[in-house]
């Protein structure tokens, strides 16, 4: 597997990077579930816990069975979990057993126990639930974490800035938050005054998990929440013993609910459900299925398009509410009434809801879930792959003139453009996501510019198909030639950086490559402005020769999931992004990859290093684009350095330029900085470490055990200190005196590039139109009656296999 990343731009984005979404996916109907990426799942007391409050292992292993798998669908997952006060009552009421039977076997006299409290059950079943997940999770090779929250953590701003970065950063990192109301410590409190947070509920943030699991939905920009519990939905009308559930198939606000008793199991029941489900969904979550969580295969039946459960929405697509529902809902508007109320039974013994219908009405129609429209991904896939042979039929001054159409284009239409990328950029500031995020997610004329010049950098270059790279003479008449050609199909994932979609377009074009792309929904209207131009342009250039296909932009993450096992479309799959990016699709394609590791750039200061271009060079490395791959975060010092004081200058130099700065081991010792908490860490921000080493070897081990392969540079007036260094250094980039910064393509004279290759096979490197390409062997033979191998084997004509001279 290769490594790769992009890291040119010019912006200076001091702050830390993390995952934020800007923009949910509208749901109004259950065809729409499945397209759905950002899922949180609340499973209740009653579904975790038996009865007697021991774990209910079954529920709970189909439970996590079906949250991997969507994982490895590459759905984000966050699940709201209750279950530890039962399972921490169960175990405290064994140990109190116990110990009055030890009691009574050394004739102790023991007081009668009180009931262990729900602060202490909620104590001691955390640690046991979460290990469950963690065990169970583990067998899938699924990561979990544990985030305990209270009410006093939301509607503050700051608090819930921090569980937004904590959460958003175990999804970037493919690790599936688990959330519980820490009801060890949480305590009534009266209504609080907000300080320019979430505001969902008017007096406590959350009374229960359905509340927690809503207001989370909201927080985190959910595409659906899904309420597990004992019952199958929201009931048409209480149904009698043996009798089987009507469950309502689609509700809306417009259906007026009353409410019975809550559960006895938990603190919620239908009431809580319903009512921070609704709460939820004003608040713009795509959309609530409250569905049993006792049926073993719920949430693989529900993403199949099955009719599960109750599907809660702001407001019905057309045909999107079954006739029932319309019907009565319709007639009680027309004369004047209410719509049919849903009552609750209060005899209930779960506390979960059984819904009455006490107007009547008939047995709603079954939904039949309709799939979503569009061809399937495997369609395509194979119109990308039918669209690259046309394109490589092309000469090469042909998709050069594609190109050049193109870059017309995209300057003729930048206006569009930047209003598109405005659209995005200010949902992405109302979502007051972090300023690394919102600098990538710009496209600015600038940026346009050089995306621009690089597309018409590339159309000038030499044909890079059906170059020659090799003849060989094999025998008399017998003449054998490598030559470039097209990989095929390429499949590029990348996250927020609309730039990429022309760059990586242009480079396909040119290569004869076609490509499917799949944006970050952060740049969805960008992405999509920037498309419609360059199909357009290929179209108009080839005079529609080359299908439009040849180029085509996904939305959605199922598609790209279902696109990674297809061999026979795809022959090459790219992801750039963050490490959880490509380490998720390494994991699940069985494609090859081309993917993108951490970009842990090292600095070294030899002992001929002029203090003032070592703080020019390495602030320029961390500061030019902080959030880079190229961007330098180590940087060590020869030991000679630090004794004669010049680390500590350069320290101050850097501090001077606005850099915090870190120190390993060693260095702690010598300057008494902070301490690094690791030497493998990709700050992404105007943070870097320093640390001592003894001398050139011991900083070429260092780099060897904590560096990614990627772009390391030394700052010497030494020749043959810069000479050991650049030689010994395994990395794609090894530069002398140069800033990390130029690891680029462009900066390379490469044009456009795919990213950055750390891999040691294929392409390595900043990777241009090279890098897309591969060769093929053609044989010819002159002879009038051919050849074969029996002629060789017989005697009858003999090898020569002299290597040819490469003409143009």
């Amino acid at each position: 597997m290769a490594s790769m990343s992009n890291p040119s731009d010019s912006q200076n984005i001091p702050s830390a990077p993390s995952s934020g979404r800007v923009d949910r996916i509208e749901m109004r109907s259950r065809a729409d579930i499945p397209t759905a990426q950002r899922i949180i799942v609340k499973v209740g007391t009653s579904t975790v816990s038996r009865e007697d409050g021991s774990v209910s292992l079954g529920r709970v292993g189909h439970l996590v069975e079906q949250l991997s798998e969507l994982n490895r669908q590459g759905k984000e997952i966050i699940l709201v979990s209750s279950g530890a006060v039962g399972i921490g009552r169960a175990k405290l009421l064994r140990q109190q057993l116990f110990s009055r039977s030890v009691a009574s076997h050394m004739k102790f006299v023991a007081e009668e126990p009180r009931p262990p409290s729900t602060k202490a059950c909620a104590a001691a079943g955390q640690s046991g639930l979460m290990g469950l997940y963690e065990q169970l999770f583990g067998q899938y090779g699924v990561q979990c974490a544990q985030v305990l929250v209270t009410p006093n953590d939301f509607g503050e701003k700051r608090m819930e800035s921090q569980l937004k970065r904590t959460i958003n950063w175990l999804l970037q990192h493919d690790t599936i938050p688990v959330l519980n109301e820490n009801d060890a410590i949480t305590a009534a409190r009266p209504n609080m005054p907000s300080t320019g947070g979430t505001e969902v509920f008017s007096e406590a943030r959350f009374k229960d998990n359905d509340g927690l699991a809503a207001l989370l939905g909201t927080l985190l920009y959910a595409d659906l929440v899904v309420l597990l519990s004992d019952v199958q939905g929201v009931y048409r009308r209480m149904p009698a013993p043996g009798e089987k559930p009507d469950v309502i198939d689609v509700l809306t606000r417009d259906t007026r609910v009353s409410i019975g008793d809550k559960s006895s199991a938990g603190r919620g029941g239908m009431a809580a459900k319903i009512e921070a489900a609704f709460r939820a969904l004003e608040s713009g979550v795509g959309s609530i299925v409250i569905a049993s969580g006792h049926r073993p295969d719920t949430l693989h039946a529900l993403f199949a398009g099955e009719k599960v459960g109750t599907l809660l929405i702001r407001q019905a697509a057309e045909g999107g509410i079954p006739p029932a529902e319309a019907a009565a809902n319709g007639a009680a508007a027309a004369e004047g009434k209410p719509p049919a109320a849903l009552a609750v039974d209060p005899a209930n013994t779960n506390g979960e809801a059984k819904a009455a219908e006490t107007n009547g009405g008939a047995k709603p129609e079954a939904n039949g879930a309709a799939k979503a429209d569009g061809p399937s991904p495997e369609a395509r896939a194979s119109a990308v792959r039918t669209a690259s042979r046309q394109l490589q039929k092309l000469t090469g001054a042909e998709r050069a003139a594609v190109l050049e159409r193109m870059a017309d284009a995209l300057l003729e239409n930048a206006d569009a453009i930047y209003k598109a990328n405005e659209v995005d950029v200010q949902a992405a500031k109302e979502a007051n996501v972090d300023a690394a995020i919102l600098g990538r997610l710009g496209l600015p004329p600038k940026k346009l510019q050089t995306v621009v010049d690089g597309v018409r950098a590339l159309a000038k270059k030499d044909n890079p198909l059906g170059r020659v790279l090799g003849k060989t003479k094999i025998a008399d008449g017998l003449d054998l030639v490598q030559e470039t050609v097209a990989i095929g199909v390429l499949l590029i994932i990348f996250e927020s950086r609309p730039d990429v979609l022309p760059q990586v377009s242009a480079l396909a074009l040119i290569t004869g490559n076609g490509v499917l792309m799949k944006g970050g929904r952060e740049a969805l209207h960008t992405n999509r402005a920037l498309h419609a131009i360059i199909t357009g342009a290929v179209s108009d250039a080839t005079q529609g020769r080359v299908p439009k296909d040849v180029v085509s932009l996904l939305e959605s993450r199922t598609e790209v999931a279902g696109l990674l096992s297809m061999h026979k479309y795809i022959d090459l799959v790219i992801p750039r992004g963050g490490a959880a990016l490509v380490q998720h699709v390494m994991q699940n394609s069985s494609i090859p990859v081309l993917g993108h590791a951490d970009g842990i750039c090292h600095a070294f200061v030899d002992k001929a290093a002029d203090v003032a271009k070592a703080v020019r060079l390495i602030s320029d490395a961390k500061t030019d684009y902080p959030t880079a791959c190229n961007a330098v975060e180590t940087v060590l010092f020869h030991k000679q350095c630090a004794e004669d004081g010049r680390a500590k200058a350069v320290i101050e130099g850097l501090q001077g330029a606005g850099i915090t700065v870190l120190a390993g081991p060693n260095a702690q010792q010598l300057f008494g900085l902070p301490a690094a908490e690791s030497m493998h860490v990709e700050y992404g921000n105007t943070t870097l470490c320093v640390e001592v080493v003894p001398d050139v070897d011991a900083a070429v081990e260092h780099i060897a055990e904590h560096g990614s392969s990627h772009t390391e540079f030394i700052i010497t007036e030494d020749e043959e200190a810069a000479r050991q260094f650049l030689s010994s250094v395994d990395s794609a980039c090894v530069f002398h005196n140069a800033s990390s910064r130029f690891a680029d393509g462009f900066r390379f004279g490469l044009g456009c590039e795919v990213g950055i290759s750390t891999s040691r096979i294929h392409a390595r490197g900043p990777v241009g139109l090279e890098g897309l390409l591969t060769t093929r062997w053609q044989l010819r033979s002159t002879a009038e009656d051919g050849h074969t191998a029996q002629d060789f084997s017989s005697g009858r004509r003999a090898w020569v296999h002299e290597q040819v001279p490469i003409t143009k």
